[in-house]
């Protein structure tokens, strides 16, 4: 036993081994000392994020240029392994690979980047993490309302961006459209009511529509985006059971429902101090008859009219 292991060890493979074995000790080490000083170095979160994934992947390059020039004797022989292995990864791995495909797809068109937030198919969330093959986001909406955090990490196949559409909501205009319907009963002034919706619609929200224009104007270079009236705005409608204004606004998606109480809480407000606006909400109303008026039982009810 000890002549075999003393021959294997003077054998090459024996060599290459060793060689391997020391380069990845070698380079952790290195990585686990750089990483430290970019975090003792750099306060910023997101950038020392950036720095630490940039930092990983020049590691992970020269770890596979070092063991490949320890494996691979020249261009031929590495070519060859290339071409033979390539085949049978191409089957037995295909959604490793296109998890890959995607990954490069990410960094190369950039549609989203760490702290956006986006939608594909049924997830929805703030990027926190990219990797080779998923990247990572902290769920928002699902069973909370107004799109704010679950808390729970869902964690994406980087393929999915290949075949399923996205929504970034920041990417070109970080800004969306909200709407709060005020339903209103038909005995209101709903002229008053509609001028006191838009005052407090621009006295919350106007002052987004000015960055949100200058947004447009830079995207409109890329893409072909009209600007339509970003300012706040109030929309009339007649539903059944009243009036319906509808207050139309820019928000920072992060904002929105912190808007939306903000709003509706200086609408009660204002509505408080009205006589003449009142909320509606489903109602039933009955109206009776004196019975004088009503036909007796087994005889018609008739109606003469005048000529």
């Amino acid at each position: 036993m000890i002549e075999k292991i003393m021959h294997f060890l003077n054998t090459d493979m024996a060599g290459k081994l060793m060689a391997t074995l020391i380069a990845l000790l070698v380079l952790y080490i290195l990585k686990f000392f750089t990483s430290k000083i970019v975090c003792r170095k750099i306060e910023d979160d997101k950038r020392r994020y950036h720095t630490r994934r940039t930092v990983t992947y020049i590691y992970t390059f020269v770890v596979i240029i070092v063991i490949g020039s320890f494996w691979f004797q020249g261009i031929a022989s590495l070519s060859t392994f290339l071409g033979l292995a390539s085949a049978g990864l191409a089957v037995a791995m295909h959604d490793t690979i296109a998890n890959m495909a995607g990954f490069f797809f990410i960094e190369a068109r950039k549609p989203f980047k760490v702290g956006d937030r986006i939608e594909l198919e049924n997830f929805k969330g703030d990027v926190i993490d990219i990797r080779l093959f998923q990247f990572s986001i902290v769920e928002v909406g699902n069973w909370v309302d107004a799109d704010q955090s679950t808390g729970r990490i869902i964690h994406v196949p980087n393929s999915m961006v290949l075949r399923s559409p996205l929504s970034n909501y920041h990417i070109g205009f970080e800004y969306i459209w909200n709407e709060i319907p005020v339903l209103i009963t038909f005995e209101s002034n709903w002229k008053k009511a509609k001028e006191l919706l838009l005052s407090i619609g621009r006295e919350n929200a106007e002052y987004l529509s000015q960055g949100a224009q200058a947004q447009i104007r830079q995207a409109a270079r890329k893409y072909l985006i009209v600007a339509g009236k970003l300012t706040p705005t109030v929309y009339t409608t007649v539903k059944d059971s009243g009036v319906m204004l509808t207050i139309r606004y820019l928000v920072d998606p992060r904002q929105r429902r912190g808007t939306e109480q903000k709003i509706w809480e200086d609408i009660l407000d204002a509505f408080g101090h009205e006589p003449d606006i009142d909320l509606a909400y489903p109602t039933t109303r009955f109206y009776l008859t004196p019975d004088s008026q009503l036909p007796a039982r087994g005889e018609s009810a008739s109606h003469e009219e005048n000529s």
